[in-house]
């Protein structure tokens, strides 16, 4: 019998600003008790958690290789945080646009090079980095919000590539890179 394992695809920033970033998660952890959003490294989902078969995984590092190939880069610039209520803590991305534009040619490749059905595309993204999420409850998420919903934080990273993360029991590794070609 074949086993599935578990993927998703992000964007991630350069090391620097990941353990920044980490440094905000650890944070939540410590003073708010929510520690979800440590189990992944700093990320911008382009494609939700899916299962494949292990021995179709081939086929999707090279369809994932060829399609980055095609990408141009571009930057993200980070600007203070937001909030989806009452679970989710993010650190805001200004523009939106790029992420979604290649967020569409992703969709369009999952689904007719991979066979993804539209049950496991995400049909519409909102960019974040999330900081805190799901171990939030709602009456700690009002305090961490009215904590966060004033605080500053600037920074950016160019996206040069995608990557595929895979989850090892426990949380989440970053398995494959997939460079940008321009």
């Amino acid at each position: 019998m074949d086993k599935k394992k578990l993927f998703f695809i992000a964007l991630i920033p350069h090391l620097s600003l990941r353990k920044e970033i980490k440094l905000l998660k650890e944070e939540m952890k410590l003073n708010f008790n929510a520690h979800h959003a440590l189990k992944s490294p700093a990320h911008v989902t382009l494609q939700m958690p899916f299962r494949k078969i292990e021995e179709n995984e081939s086929q999707m590092i090279i369809q994932l290789k060829n399609f980055a190939a095609k990408q141009n880069k571009f930057n993200i610039d980070l600007l203070d945080f937001g909030c989806f209520s009452p679970r989710v803590i993010f650190i805001n991305i200004v523009d939106h646009k790029p992420i979604i534009n290649l967020h569409k040619k992703l969709n369009s490749l999952l689904i007719n090079q991979l066979e993804f059905n539209k049950i496991e595309i995400n049909q519409n993204i909102y960019p974040h980095l999330t900081i805190a999420t799901r171990d939030l409850n709602k009456e700690m998420f009002h305090k961490v919000w009215s904590n966060y919903k004033e605080k500053k934080f600037e920074n950016s990273f160019k996206v040069n590539s995608i990557f595929l993360l895979k989850h090892n029991g426990k949380h989440w590794d970053i398995h494959k890179e997939f460079p940008f070609d321009d």
